[in-house]
């Protein structure tokens, strides 16, 4: 039994005639880039999000580089974020010509650790960015008072959990604004890249607006440079077809998590994922902890189980960021996540009994290690 990490076609088969539509129209229109189709899709997931706008860009490292470049952070200024997160949010720090404050995640889950962020806020810091790590919706709101009390904006990475809610609050609705990202994978995925950013803040919004569109909001009026970054009309015809169903799409997924605790939770040397088990996870990625991380995924793979490694190298072990000047062991917790994390296979429609070969192949993979 072949077990993918995700497997896309599932939600394909219950969208591929809204699709097909959609296309159409689109083809009969004439209409590609930005127009109604998009607007639509901005108006609701701004509506999912509980804020009051959405701007829609060309994929999520453009989204938060757009947000910093909306706040004015740039050459001079620092953001802190974590150690454990993807590239794409230091990338998009750097991109803005910021420079990225590393923290560590905190001892009990893959979060950044407060004492830590805190601790590295300095003269020159603008902004946190606080990032939802695998479908878990971070401690948003304690990131909002730190960073009203230290006086810097908080940027929240809502790439990996949209839908996650918490307190009334959804991700994608916090700090000054969020970037997000659309990339396949992702709980809502487009069918190629994109990403959108998401405010309450009337101004921001309109800066990133003409940021995403060659610094213009009047066709050859160009006042302010700016970028090409606008969200195609066919992803966006994929996008609300996906997000009508996502809240089903995200209770499946935590229907599959509750599923792998009870199965993993007789497993000795199986560390099952930190966060909580409510409406503040969407399950992104189940990912459990081993020793031996190596040895065990190959025996997965060897046994056709789509297992994965989300991260497996921390931000300050990527040749890219050399120049901040770390090495092994300045983030001893992110740095111990990357060596025993895999990432095992979750997705809507996954059935239980390929749950149940996953812990099964896994199982005897521990064992034959302590044997």
């Amino acid at each position: 039994m072949k077990i993918p990490l995700v497997d896309l076609s599932l939600q394909h088969r219950e969208i591929r005639v809204e699709v097909r539509e959609g296309f159409e129209r689109l083809m009969e229109a004439g209409e590609f880039v930005l127009g109604p189709t998009v607007a639509e899709f901005e108006n609701e997931y701004a509506g999912f999000c509980g804020v009051e706008h959405c701007i829609g860009v060309a994929n999520g490292t453009d989204a938060l580089e757009l947000g910093l470049r909306a706040l004015e952070i740039g050459a001079g200024d620092e953001v802190i974020l974590p150690a454990n997160t993807f590239v794409a949010s230091a990338l998009a720090v750097l991109r803005a010509g910021a420079r990225p404050v590393l923290v560590d995640c905190a001892e009990a889950g893959t979060g950044l650790d407060l004492p830590g962020v805190a601790e590295r806020i300095g003269p020159q810091t603008r902004a946190l960015m606080g990032v939802d790590l695998f479908g878990e919706l971070a401690a948003q709101e304690d990131f909002e008072a730190l960073a009203a009390d230290a006086g810097i904006a908080l940027i929240e990475d809502a790439a990996q959990a949209q839908g996650a809610r918490r307190n009334g609050r959804a991700a994608g609705g916090f700090g000054e604004l969020a970037g997000t990202s659309f990339y396949p994978g992702k709980n809502l995925g487009a069918y190629g890249d994109a990403g959108a950013v998401t405010t309450r803040n009337p101004e921001l919004a309109d800066r990133v607006r003409r940021l995403r569109n060659y610094g213009s909001e009047v066709k050859y009026e160009h006042p302010q440079v700016g970028f090409n970054s606008r969200l195609d009309a066919l992803q966006a015809v994929v996008l609300l077809a996906k997000l009508r169903r996502l809240d089903a799409w995200n209770q499946a997924r935590r229907a599959a998590a509750v599923l792998y605790d009870a199965l993993l939770a007789p497993l000795e040397g199986v560390g099952l994922p930190f966060g909580n088990r409510d409406e503040g996870h969407v399950w992104h990625i189940y990912a459990i902890r081993v020793a031996e991380r190596d040895r065990v995924l190959a025996a997965l793979h060897a046994e056709q189980v789509g297992a994965g490694i989300h991260y497996p190298h921390p931000i300050h072990r990527l040749g890219a960021f050399e120049f901040l000047g770390h090495g092994v062991g300045d983030f001893p917790r992110a740095e111990r996540a990357s060596d025993e994390m895999i990432s095992l296979p979750i997705f809507p429609g996954i059935r239980p009994e390929q749950q149940e070969r996953v812990v099964a192949v896994l199982a005897a993979a521990v064992k034959n290690g302590r044997a």
